[in-house]
């Protein structure tokens, strides 16, 4: 059973979380077409090696032209021109860097895994739980409630229909008896009366029956009025910050089908009720008298309902997917200049009668002050189709929403004279984006407008990781959604956030967070040797962002960035496996390693690169003390031309007549060092002779291979007697690099007659 079949089995609320995966750089069709295929695909291994990426980029596009022949023989057109538009985009995005489409698959793959297990986990909830349980029945309580509107409404339904028919005798009724005034016999008097009191007692039933329409309405509005306010201010508000949340790498937000199902229900019961109210005027109309409870409450009656409604429908007005630029899907609210950019619009409220009924409008930066308060402050223009029609076509889940999928950004120069002193940085630069719509109906008219969270507009890539720094900073701290002045006095962080959110963006691009120990030592770097522990400490913005770590020349969150760009690119597979122990002291290092056996080491990232790099550190035993010995740190140039765990396989110490030798035998703590890193080595230990040639039939060249080297003072080495007697696998090694004659020289050295 593939992992895509699995899926499509899940509630509706975990296809939400699915639907999210995709967009136009790798659409859910490909997904759908080529199930199979793609999950038995070595991904992640893709993903670190840009030759195997081509591969699979170009066995890609020859599925694709296979399931195109398929639909062909089919005569299927709308799906043929479907699979040429999906292979078309696949090489626009692509075909130039391989690796980035092996990642983005990778991720969607590693993501479907998560909703998976969420929902597993969900399936194996035990009642006991407290927190998920006080969840559950606040959702019961609240489907009571929305059921409960429902009921009502159909109640007073019926007792309109019954006032309808007592309304109908009582005219009948009426007009008979009229008839009949001019009789004037005792009799006929006498059966006259009798039927005026009839006729009173019916004028009775009637204006009770009336006046108990009228009060399960205004007790309907009210019940509507309070589960409305439960769901405008609390459920949907919950939502918008778990939304927050998500787009700084927190748990992926709750899909909003069970939002838009509770405000569906709602509002059509509203729009029933404004039908009740006009058959209730109707009714009036034909007989009215003094004092009437319908013509006493319906002007009330109407507004109210109205109001409600137009609360209802203009908070069921949401940004669904905040604006990102699909180069970047894990950092969303930081766009570029002249890049395409994405969002997507959906109306909670799902009434078929709204289908392509509610065109929406882009606008930037509307009704922002900051445009004349704030010296310096930047303008943009949206270029390309700023209009669209929302609709329950285009969306693959059948919600009423408009996706804008080619908006881009274009700065406003100033005439004259421009000055860039300001008090904001261009990074510090908060904007934002309108949306705005407009509902027609008979007698109603609703103005809808909504805005995006609060975003970052750069011009060049190398601000990103900045930007992103303010995304992050904004969202951890704030609720509010057009505060484009916070960063005029940016407030502080406490230890106990910011530790979640920087765990966050380490778990959002691999399998694994940061553990204790970890935060700890960064919590060390901002905070000093005694705040590091402490939850409450408070870390100003400018030492987040701004000023530089210690004595370092760059700021913490440019390290961090450092770091993370190059797991992503080249340490994947060894920080997913907890290989990397990453962020830990040179104290606390040594602490760990002094009591290990000889040839034990850690990795951990230097504290000293700006672009991230990465380090090991061995333990070397000594009659004394031991020894420790750290290499230069790796960046992503020299793990761009030999893969980290070749580099640990084939490292050599070499001192002045010594033979190389590979000082890495256990990773920490005794974990055999090809246990831990032989399935990520690029090559299978038995290799081919050394003088083999190249190729099936051969260049004329001989074979060659990258190893690191260090060279070090001898007596920083153990003795000979302890390098010696080398293994056979060893022993082979040393002579693909040096000559026999060589050898014999360091044996004599070592071992005279």
């Amino acid at each position: 059973m593939t992992q895509w079949y699995q899926l499509q089995q899940l509630d509706s609320k975990f296809l939400e979380q699915v639907h999210q995966l995709y967009d136009d750089s790798f659409p859910m069709e490909i997904r759908q077409y080529l199930a199979q295929w793609l999950e038995n695909q070595d991904w992640e291994h893709a993903a670190n090696n840009v030759s195997f990426a081509t591969v699979l980029f170009h066995d890609l596009l020859s599925q694709l032209d296979d399931q195109f022949s398929r639909f062909l023989i089919e005569n299927n057109f709308l799906l043929q021109h479907n699979i040429r538009k999906s292979k078309r985009n696949l090489q626009d995005h692509f075909q130039e860097d391989p690796i980035q489409m092996a990642m983005t698959i990778f991720n969607c793959l590693k993501e479907e895994r998560k909703i998976l297990s969420s929902a597993q986990l969900s399936d194996q909830m035990q009642v006991g739980n407290i927190q998920n349980t006080v969840m559950l029945d606040k959702q019961k309580e609240l489907d009571m409630k929305v059921r409960s509107v429902k009921n009502n409404v159909v109640e007073v339904e019926q007792d309109i229909k019954t006032l309808e028919d007592v309304q109908d005798e009582y005219d009948f009724k009426c007009k008979t008896l009229q008839n009949r005034e001019n009789e004037t016999s005792g009799v006929a008097q006498d059966e006259y009366k009798k039927e005026q009191l009839v006729l009173q007692k019916m004028f009775l039933t009637l204006d009770l029956k009336r006046k108990e329409v009228v009060s399960k309405i205004i007790n309907l509005l009210n019940i509507s009025e309070h589960t409305q306010s439960a769901l405008i201010n609390e459920e949907l508000v919950e939502w918008k910050h778990r939304q927050q949340i998500a787009c700084i790498g927190g748990p992926p937000n709750a899909c909003l089908d069970q939002l838009q199902n509770w405000f569906t229900i709602v509002a059509e019961s509203l729009q029933q009720v404004r039908q009740q109210l006009k058959k209730l005027e109707e009714l009036e109309q034909k007989f009215t008298y003094e004092p009437d409870p319908i013509t006493k409450n319906k002007q009330v009656l109407q507004d109210r309902t109205c109001s409600l409604f137009k609360q209802l429908i203009q908070s069921s007005f949401v940004v669904e997917r905040q604006p990102c630029m699909p180069t970047h899907p894990q950092r969303p609210l930081v766009l570029k200049t002249g890049v395409q950019f994405t969002v997507k619009l959906r109306l909670l409220v799902k009434l078929q009668e709204l289908n392509y009924n509610l065109k929406v409008k882009v606008l930037f930066d509307k009704d922002v002050n900051e445009k004349s308060t704030v010296k310096g402050f930047r303008k943009f223009n949206i270029l390309g189709t700023n209009t669209k029609v929302m609709n329950m076509e285009e969306s693959t889940n059948g919600s009423l929403a408009a996706e804008f999928r080619h908006l881009q950004l274009k700065e406003q120069k100033n005439t004259g004279s421009r000055t860039n002193e300001g008090p904001l940085i261009v990074t510090e630069e908060l904007h934002s984006l309108s949306f705005e719509t407009q509902l027609c109906q008979p007698g109603l008219v609703v103005d809808l407008e909504t805005t995006s969270l609060p975003i970052v507009v750069i011009s060049n890539v190398s601000q990103l990781p900045s930007g992103w720094a303010s995304i992050l900073w904004y969202n951890m701290l704030t609720t509010e959604p057009k505060n484009l002045s916070f960063f005029l006095n940016p407030p502080c962080a406490r230890w106990s956030q910011l530790s979640e959110v920087l765990s966050w963006q380490f778990s959002s691009v691999t399998k694994r967070g940061l553990h204790a120990d970890q935060l700890s030592m960064l919590g060390e770097k901002l905070l000093g040797p005694t705040g590091g522990g402490s939850l409450d400490g408070l870390i100003p913005w400018t030492r987040f962002c701004k000023e530089n770590i210690n004595d370092k020349n760059f700021p913490f969150w440019l390290w961090i960035e450092g770091i993370l760009e190059l797991i992503k690119k080249h340490l994947l597979c060894l920080w997913n496996d907890g290989c990397i122990m990453g962020f830990i002291s040179k104290e606390r290092e040594r602490a760990l390693l002094k009591d290990q056996r000889p040839g034990t080491f850690l990795l951990r990232f230097s504290e000293s690169s700006r672009e991230g790099a990465i380090t090991f550190t061995w333990v070397e035993g000594s009659q004394n003390e031991p020894q420790f010995h750290s290499v230069e740190p790796y960046t992503k140039k020299e793990l761009s031309a030999v893969t980290f765990p070749d580099i640990i396989r084939n490292y050599k110490v070499m001192a002045a007549e010594n033979i190389p030798e590979n000082p890495l035998s256990y990773l920490y703590p005794n974990i055999p060092k090809d246990n831990a890193f032989g399935k990520y080595y690029s090559r299978p230990k038995e290799t081919s002779e050394p003088m083999d040639l190249d190729g099936p039939k051969g260049n004329g060249y001989i074979k060659t291979e990258l190893i690191s080297v260090s060279e070090v003072h001898p007596s920083r080495l153990q003795t000979t007697e302890n390098l010696l007697p080398m293994s056979p696998e060893d022993f082979d090694e040393v002579s693909r690099m040096v000559s026999p004659a060589e050898i014999d020289t360091v044996m004599c050295s070592a071992y005279p007659t």
